[in-house]
């Protein structure tokens, strides 16, 4: 099936245009923030708040920036490495979504909060709101050239420490630009099969594992305690310190002399992470009378420092 039109896109999402525009130009809230207000309502939509979309544009103005607010709260809640407090609701949402919901309850699937708000960035907010966005972003080049971004919007406040960059195709040569070809990548089964995961990567869903020394673990055992826990299937891999660049299958060393002390655990979807974190920034694990220590793993301090 061939790509959506821009103009279909702007007709599927006409009520999500019309809240945005307020929020960018009726209200002159930033743009940066205004795009990750709207990312966080999509993936709230599609994480099992229903209908939330359609709510907000039903709402008089006057309540959309205490709503616009406390989706603001929902993703600095997940940019934080510490977990809210027990007490932080978001009355407002929860009031008119009939359903609980807090950044507790949000923060336990921070991990798949942040891929999906990042995947909502890049392959909707980017396309559907680039006519309202060069309305309040000046036109400018970037300060030095960037593949793939040289017809770009210069959003500022992007990149994102979190969320990453996004690629704004301005409207005078989004006519010449065919953004959904050059961007063809993003849609691996094409953009009408689209999900909020199909832009995860691997580290995305991957976990920094460790373990005491003198007890050395294999990789058999390291899979055999997180698939009997959390599926069959949720293991793609396990990379140690001798192995990482080589088959996921090898056999470990079982010495204290050779032990590894850590491991990298390759998931099979972000959502695993978030289910054996359970919020949690460590969580501890016992197989055959030995320790095994869980968190996120970290590409920058964990990849240089221990895989290479």
């Amino acid at each position: 099936m061939s790509p959506p039109t821009l103009d279909q896109l702007h007709t599927y999402h006409a009520q999500e245009r019309v809240i945005f525009s307020k929020l960018v130009i009726q209200f002159a809230r930033s743009p940066s923030e205004s795009l990750l207000v709207m990312a966080t309502w999509f993936w709230l939509e599609n994480f099992g708040f229903e209908d939330i979309l359609s709510t907000i544009s039903d709402l008089p103005d006057h309540l959309i920036t205490p709503f616009a607010n406390e989706a603001v709260s929902c993703f600095r809640c997940i940019e934080s490495s510490d977990p809210p407090n027990g007490f932080d609701q978001i009355p407002l949402t929860s009031s008119y979504m009939q359903k609980h919901i807090s950044l507790p309850m949000i923060y336990k699937h921070r991990y798949t909060a942040i891929a999906g708000i990042k995947t909502f960035l890049t392959t909707i907010c980017s396309r559907i709101f680039s006519d309202i966005l060069a309305q309040v972003v000046p036109y400018a080049s970037p300060p030095c050239f960037l593949p793939g971004f040289h017809h770009s919007l210069i959003i500022p406040g992007f990149p994102h420490p979190t969320f990453g960059n996004i690629n704004v195709i301005r409207p005078d040569v989004a006519d010449g630009v065919n953004t959904f070809n050059n961007n063809s990548f993003l849609f691996p089964k094409g953009v009408w099969e689209w999900n909020d995961h199909c832009m995860e990567s691997e580290n995305d869903r991957t976990m920094f594992i460790t373990f005491s020394r003198g007890f050395p673990v294999s990789q058999a055992e390291v899979k055999e305690l997180f698939t009997s826990r959390f599926g069959e299937k949720c293991v793609e891999g396990v990379y140690m310190r001798e192995d990482c660049v080589n088959s996921p299958n090898a056999i470990a060393c079982n010495n204290d002399q050779q032990q590894s002390l850590f491991a990298k655990l390759v998931l099979d979807s972000v959502v695993t992470v978030d289910r054996i974190l359970e919020g949690e920034k460590l969580q501890k694990f016992r197989i055959n009378g030995k320790h095994i220590w869980a968190r996120k793993y970290n590409e920058k301090k964990d990849g240089r420092t221990c895989f290479t």
